[in-house]
Parts: C-alpha cells; sequence; structure tokens
C-alpha cells in the first residue's frame, strides 16, 4: 500500500493540526485534530484515488484512526 500517497492526501484534506509527516504510520489521528467533517472529505479523496468506495460496514473512527488503519482498510477493499 502506498502510505506515501495517504499521507499526501491527509495532508489535503485532513484538515489536522499536527503536521503528517511528524506523524507515525500508527498515530492517533483524532488526537492529531481529525474531525468527523474533514474525515467525509478524507474518504471522498481517498475513494477517487483508489478507486474504491467504502461501504458503510467500515465507516467508522477505527478504519480513520491512523494512516496503518486506512492502508489496511484500502487494501481490503482492493482484494
Amino acid at each position: 500500500m502506498n502510505l506515501d500517497k495517504i499521507r499526501e492526501i491527509l495532508t489535503t484534506h485532513g484538515r489536522l493540526t499536527t503536521p503528517v509527516d511528524s506523524l507515525q504510520d500508527d498515530s492517533d489521528l483524532y488526537q492529531a485534530g481529525l474531525t468527523s467533517l474533514a474525515t467525509v472529505g478524507l474518504m471522498l479523496a481517498l475513494e477517487d484515488e483508489f478507486d474504491v468506495e467504502f461501504p458503510d460496514s467500515v465507516l467508522s473512527r477505527k478504519t480513520f484512526g491512523s494512516i496503518e488503519a486506512i492502508a489496511d482498510t484500502i487494501e481490503d477493499l482492493l482484494e
């Protein structure tokens, strides 16, 4: 999974209060400033970039809680 691409999208759409490049792959994105509103924009940008659709069953804080969680979810959706 292209973690750099996820970081790039997160930088553009995440509206974080903490710089993305200072976060670890398992850092809590909500503690870094991700809001529920920003999560929607992030999700749409990820769907466009990776040509996937997030089903309702994965729409949770856990899915968008870290860069690693986002990457894992996208990998599952691409299988």
